[in-house]
């Protein structure tokens, strides 16, 4: 069994590593992304959705060389356990997603999934034992188009002093940065 280019044992200790600890949406979530691999065409230059923000993005960032950092994996966080890779140009691409249908003959993942125990009430051995039985067969598969308002690549454009804080920042935000308009998240509380 192979996730990528790595052993299912691999792949679960390049997870402890990465994600700092053994984490089962991380798992699953390396069969999503391994089974869009497969079903992309070769050789084709691809960007990622994740339709959470939870573990899924980590698995990508794992086996892809998409990232929120090279701006080739955004998140649509619509709460769904989803992975779209797609062709960058086309918008054509493959959805997988952790199908809810497919977990009822897994009971400790499908607990663990619909949080139907306590964190602490849960096995985490059997839990692991059963997404690695189940792999991609509790995956479903679909072929999609990505609108093209999404495919468009968002580029700095020419940055600028902001006039308020002194820092540099993206002259399409307005005449200041966007923190000094507001949209900071911090409460700065000295120098």
């Amino acid at each position: 069994m192979r996730i990528g280019s790595y052993s299912f044992d691999e792949y679960v200790h390049l997870v402890k590593s990465f994600h700092g600890s053994l984490a089962p949406g991380l798992v699953i979530g390396g069969f999503i992304v391994d089974t869009a691999l497969k079903n992309l065409p070769k050789g084709e230059f691809f960007d990622a959705i994740c339709e959470t923000a939870v573990c899924l993005p980590d698995a990508v960032q794992l086996l892809t060389p998409c990232t929120i950092g090279n701006g080739w994996m955004k998140i649509f966080d619509t709460g769904r356990f989803a992975v779209t890779l797609y062709e960058k140009e086309s918008g054509e691409g493959v959805r997988v997603y952790l199908d809810a249908q497919k977990l009822k003959p897994w009971p400790e993942f499908n607990a663990w999934y619909f949080k139907l125990k306590p964190k602490r009430e849960q096995d985490f051995e059997k839990l692991m034992t059963q997404i690695k039985e189940a792999g991609a067969s509790v995956l479903s598969l679909q072929r999609v188009r990505v609108r093209p308002e999404y495919i468009v690549k968002r580029r700095l454009g020419p940055t600028a002093v902001c006039p308020s804080c002194g820092e540099a920042y993206p002259l399409r935000d307005g005449s200041a940065c966007l923190a000094c308009q507001g949209r900071s998240p911090y409460v700065i509380e000295g120098p």
